[in-house]
């Protein structure tokens, strides 16, 4: 092990991944804007809502998402009219490329985990919600949807964890994530082990802080589960 590459290559490497977090931090803020419309199509038990819903969520769960990305990123530069449309000069960077396939991707898993979590209210209060006159939209604001958050947040923070290491798949559209950048330094100085050991210690860092906030965060939603306090 070259411990002074590994020590040099740090810098770099840091650069590398303030594009991941980026890219991750940007697919999920407008993923979870998209994901909470597709998790009440599903929950709303109207055909013409849920079947579109279902489709979505089935067909970007269902293929990897490497091949989502090679489909947007050199799949749709294929289509004359693509080329020569407004969105081409988003559709051929390589960087909104990858932005466009990480939202709708976690944004089909993050709309399956919310709609697990408005499956999971309990009806009760619910029910109380609307005897006390409520309208729905009310009900939906208040009670539905900050419970169901509640429920969802231990499975959406696997989701967060799961996107930054799938994240990794920018390198492949010649993005300098941490990856991308671990690969370049690999490439000159044939050092690949320990490239790759530091890269993938960033990443088990930047996952413990993730998991970390989570439980902060879960802990902080969830005043009935601290001790109470000594009088």
């Amino acid at each position: 092990m070259n411990v002074e590459v590994m020590a040099n290559s740090v810098p770099k490497l840091l650069d590398g991944l303030a594009l991941t977090i980026e890219l991750v931090a940007l697919a999920l803020a407008i993923g979870i804007v998209i994901a909470i419309p597709i998790a009440l199509a599903r929950v709303s038990g109207r055909a013409w809502l849920n079947g579109p819903a279902f489709a979505y969520v089935f067909f970007f769960r269902g293929t990897p998402l490497l091949v989502q990305i090679f489909l947007i990123y050199y799949g749709l530069s294929q289509f004359e009219t693509i080329r020569e449309g407004p969105l081409w000069p988003i559709l051929r960077e390589p960087y909104w490329c990858a932005i466009i396939a990480f939202t709708l991707n976690t944004a089909a898993y993050t709309a399956e985990i919310f709609r697990g979590g408005i499956e999971g209210v309990p009806h009760g209060e619910i029910e109380a919600a609307r005897a006390l006159g409520m309208s729905r939209v009310l009900v939906l604001r208040r009670i539905i949807l900050p419970r169901a958050f509640r429920l969802a947040l231990p499975a959406y923070g696997n989701e967060i964890i799961i996107l930054l290491k799938a994240s990794a798949l920018a390198s492949t559209i010649t993005l300098l994530d941490l990856t991308g950048v671990a690969r370049t330094i690999i490439a000159r100085t044939y050092m690949p082990i320990e490239l790759f050991a530091m890269a993938g210690a960033i990443y088990l860092v930047v996952t413990f802080a993730i998991t970390r906030a989570i439980k902060a965060l879960e802990h902080w939603l969830s005043p009935q589960t601290r001790p109470p306090r000594p009088a």
